[in-house]
């Protein structure tokens, strides 16, 4: 049995692939994986023997240009043509198509599974993109909804006509192309009637509207055996618990000395402190021996010996965090990161610092929060009920229909 599975976007959308890949490999399926050609993904992969179909533009060399919202359409334009261009190759001989990522792409490796007449089934690791009465859209930047509408099933009605409107043409002209059928509204053409939802329910509870069938996976990570490195070691033995800060594939445009601030915040808490450089490029502020630069590591292994973990909100580190039972604060950026930090704050295992640019005063605040015992308490009570088997269940599910002979799964 082969499997494809296809993403485009940052380490976030990469990592569970990793995690499932690796599930579906046991079970004795040949996997390969599509996606951006960052150096970062292809060796991730590369270290648990999966290939990297690389296809696209670097996603890190797109979201540190920063463009303007107004070249988005163009910018799909490119991400689909490439999903045309890569995936047949990659999709030869496949037996199912598992599709995530930013819609354009997935819009794209959609329609070859369609092609080629393989199973498909989309995949999303935060529910903000599923229609839902029960909460709104996320808006496109520079396509804001207007103030004055509140009902969200007409915001719902209001998204697919700005998805439409973005990527239409673009994935009608490339399924032309190949002669395939115009698509009339993509976004239902991407979630179909039986998406995968692949995140905690605790974190992530899911309301079922009458009109789709989301199955919830529950998270999908690799169990990580990987040692931290002998000086991250050191640091860590060295003295109490440090606070980690890192913010992942965000550059943190509008926040340039994020670095300087954290320290200092965390320093002012008598704690040491993490530095994660990431895509922001967070660096060290001075050579004190209470701060520590970290790299490429285990953070299932590391969040569990640190006091706090203030970090971006990405749903990944956000639920690696949880499940360690480690308190958060989170310090969201965009896109669906606010949630992320409100649930974080809801659940009471840490603190939401209130917008994407913090200052001394207002991390210190949240860090003061977070850093309560009952917030830890509390963190390690939610810590034993997030699910770990989210990877098993979604191999399963796809095994189970690839070998019962069903019809696609994708509809």
């Amino acid at each position: 049995m082969r499997v494809l599975l296809s993403t485009y976007g940052s380490r976030g959308d990469v990592e569970p692939l990793v995690g499932l890949a690796v599930r579906l490999r046991e079970h004795g399926a040949e996997v390969r994986v599509c996606a951006p050609p960052d150096e970062d993904f292809a060796q991730r992969l590369a270290g648990v023997g999966v290939p990297l179909v690389p296809v696209g533009p670097s996603a890190r060399a797109l979201t540190k240009a920063a463009p303007a919202p107004s070249s988005l359409p163009q910018r799909a334009a490119a991400v689909i043509a490439a999903q045309f261009d890569a995936m047949p190759a990659a999709a030869e001989g496949c037996d199912a198509l598992v599709a995530t990522g930013a819609m354009p792409a997935a819009a794209g490796a959609l329609s070859v599974a369609e092609k080629l007449g393989i199973r498909s089934v989309s995949v999303t690791f935060q529910q903000l993109t599923l229609p839902s009465p029960y909460h709104s859209p996320l808006a496109y930047a520079g396509r804001p909804f207007p103030a004055d509408v509140t009902d969200n099933r007409v915001l719902w009605d209001l998204d697919a006509q700005s998805i439409d409107s973005l990527f239409g043409e673009a994935l009608n002209t490339n399924r032309a192309s190949i002669d395939l059928p115009p698509v009339d509204h993509v976004r239902d053409y991407v979630i179909g009637d039986r998406p995968w939802l692949a995140t905690d329910p605790v974190l992530d509870p899911w309301l079922e509207p009458a009109d789709l069938d989301v199955v919830q996976t529950g998270a999908w990570f690799l169990p990580d055996e990987r040692p931290l490195p002998d000086a991250l070691t050191a640091f860590l033995d060295a003295g109490e618990p440090p606070v980690y800060v890192g913010f992942g594939s965000m550059p943190l445009h509008s926040s340039p000395d994020a670095a300087r601030v954290a320290v200092e915040a965390v320093r002012a808490q008598g704690r040491r402190v993490l530095v994660s450089g990431g895509w922001a490029d967070l660096a060290l502020i001075d050579d004190q021996d209470d701060c520590f630069a970290v790299g490429e590591a285990n953070h299932q292994a590391l969040f569990g010996r640190v006091a706090a973990v203030v970090h971006h909100g990405g749903a990944g580190t956000t639920t690696t965090a949880a499940r360690s039972g480690t308190p958060q604060v989170v310090v969201p950026q965009s896109v669906d990161q606010p949630y992320w930090a409100g649930r974080v704050a809801e659940l009471g295992i840490g603190a939401a610092h209130d917008g994407p640019t913090p200052t001394f005063e207002s991390l210190s605040a949240a860090l003061s929060s977070a850093l309560k015992p009952g917030t830890r308490d509390r963190a390690r009570a939610v810590a034993g009920m997030v699910r770990t088997d989210g990877t098993t269940a979604a191999a399963k599910l796809l095994l189970d229909a690839v070998a019962q002979d069903r019809p696609p799964m994708h509809t």
